[in-house]
């Protein structure tokens, strides 16, 4: 057996209660328990010497309804973007796939959105004179973010109703706002901004469901678990 052969094996019998395993299997699974703790409300917790970096990465950053919204470019690229690029990041480290993506990648939306505002790259002033075609350009943006935040939302059926009420409120943000754009309808763009309102308090709901642990806190939240086959287990 290969010395890789060997620590799998190691690996498994930690996992499943096998205390002949070689004690070296310290070395590859990380202390604090078994590594599919489903204990924590909204996304599957992993044991780690690090701390939770979901609610950090689900705090969004609004910038809906404000009609300068250069204001907030600063917290659009540090908070909502940086943050919650690192989020993501230390999330690969918990072996989180769908958090990671998520969080990654609107941290990229964030980054992206807020470049847009910054004369620097120079993107409002390739569109000076032609408020039409930018507009289009802004709905084609949005559009896209539609469909990323679509698929994010089927990826989360088996999570929790809270999350994936994020992905779905957020989806239906994006359809409105992009619509927006594409019709210059004002009505339509503050119905995006309702949603989008929405969409944050949701999150913020999720994200305190992930601060409040029964570790730090006397209570915690219900996000009501969308995984019905394995409920009884």
């Amino acid at each position: 057996m290969s010395t890789a052969e060997k620590g799998a094996a190691n690996d498994q019998g930690f996992v499943n209660g096998d205390n002949s395993a070689n004690a070296n299997v310290s070395r590859f699974i990380t202390p604090g328990g078994h590594p599919a703790d489903s204990s924590q409300p909204a996304f599957p917790i992993f044991h780690r010497k690090i701390a939770n970096p979901s609610p950090l990465g689900l705090y969004n950053i609004q910038t809906r309804g404000i009609s300068a919204p250069n204001v907030v470019v600063g917290p659009a690229l540090f908070y909502g973007g940086l943050c919650q690029l690192l989020a993501g990041m230390w999330e690969f480290t918990t072996g989180n796939t769908f958090a990671a993506t998520a969080f990654s990648t609107y941290g990229g939306f964030w980054l992206s959105y807020g470049v847009i505002y910054i004369p620097w790259f120079g993107i409002e002033a390739a569109y000076e004179g032609a408020p039409d075609e930018l507009a289009s350009a802004l709905g084609i943006y949005l559009i896209g973010w539609f469909i990323v935040t679509f698929m994010f939302l089927v990826a989360s059926q088996r999570s929790s109703l809270a999350l994936s009420g994020v992905f779905f409120f957020l989806m239906i943000t994006f359809i409105l706002l992009a619509a927006g754009e594409f019709t210059g309808s004002v009505g339509t763009t503050k119905a995006g901004g309702v949603l989008g309102a929405i969409t944050a308090f949701n999150a913020y709901y999720v994200a305190m469901a992930g601060l409040l642990t029964p570790d730090s806190s006397y209570f915690t939240l219900p996000t009501l678990s969308l995984d019905f086959p394995n409920k009884k287990k």
